[in-house]
C-alpha cells in the first residue's frame, strides 16, 4: 500500500474525521480518499486560515480535524494560529513542503525557509518527514502529541518524500 494510503488509514483509525484543505498536488491522495469516504467530512477551503477555526470547532464538538496545506499557505495562517494558545485546543496540520529538495520554482523558497521559524514562534511544533519509512511512526507520535497532550503539531512532508515538481 502506498505511504499516502497508509497515512490516510492511520488518520482515520485515530478518529480524524474532518479533513480541511486547499487543493494541492502533494495532498491529492489524502484529499481524494477523504472525499470518497462517507465517514469523513472533507471541507474545501478558500484560504488555509479557515482550517484553524474548523480545528477549534471540531475540538469543541468532540471531533478531530486535520488541516492539509502547502508550505506557502502557512503564511496565510499566522494570525489565526496565535489564537490556539489562548483557546487551548489541539491542532494538527500536515504541510506539503515546497522550496526545498529539488525545487525549481524560485518563488517557493522564501516561505519554505520561513515555515519552521514561523510555526515554532507561534507555538506549533514541527516534525519533518523525509523518508517513507518514517511516515507511520512520525504521524502516530504527532497524533498522540496533538490529541492526548493537546499540543499544536505540524507534520512537514519534505520534497524528498513527495518528489520535486519538474518545471
Amino acid at each position: 500500500m502506498p505511504w499516502q494510503d497508509r497515512l490516510f488509514e492511520i488518520l482515520k483509525n485515530e478518529g480524524i474525521n474532518i479533513f480541511s484543505y486547499v487543493p494541492d498536488a502533494g495532498h491529492k491522495i489524502l484529499i481524494d480518499r477523504a472525499l470518497s469516504d462517507n465517514s469523513i467530512i472533507a471541507v474545501p477551503l478558500t484560504s488555509e486560515q479557515e482550517g484553524i477555526g474548523i480545528a477549534a470547532g471540531s475540538h469543541l464538538g468532540g471531533s478531530k480535524a486535520v488541516l492539509l496545506m502547502q508550505s506557502s499557505g502557512v503564511g496565510n495562517c499566522i494570525n489565526q494560529l496565535s489564537l490556539i494558545k489562548h483557546g487551548q485546543f489541539p491542532f494538527f496540520t500536515i504541510v506539503s513542503m515546497r522550496g526545498d529538495f529539488g525545487e525549481g520554482n524560485p518563488w517557493q523558497y522564501a516561505m519554505s525557509e520561513a515555515v519552521i521559524p514561523s510555526l515554532e514562534s507561534i507555538g506549533v511544533q514541527c516534525l519533518k518527514i523525509e523518508n517513507e519509512g518514517d511516515v507511520e511512526k512520525t504521524v502516530q507520535a504527532a497524533l498522540i502529541m496533538a490529541f492526548k497532550a493537546e499540543r499544536s503539531i505540524a507534520i512537514l512532508l519534505s520534497q524528498k518524500l513527495l518528489g520535486a515538481k519538474s518545471f
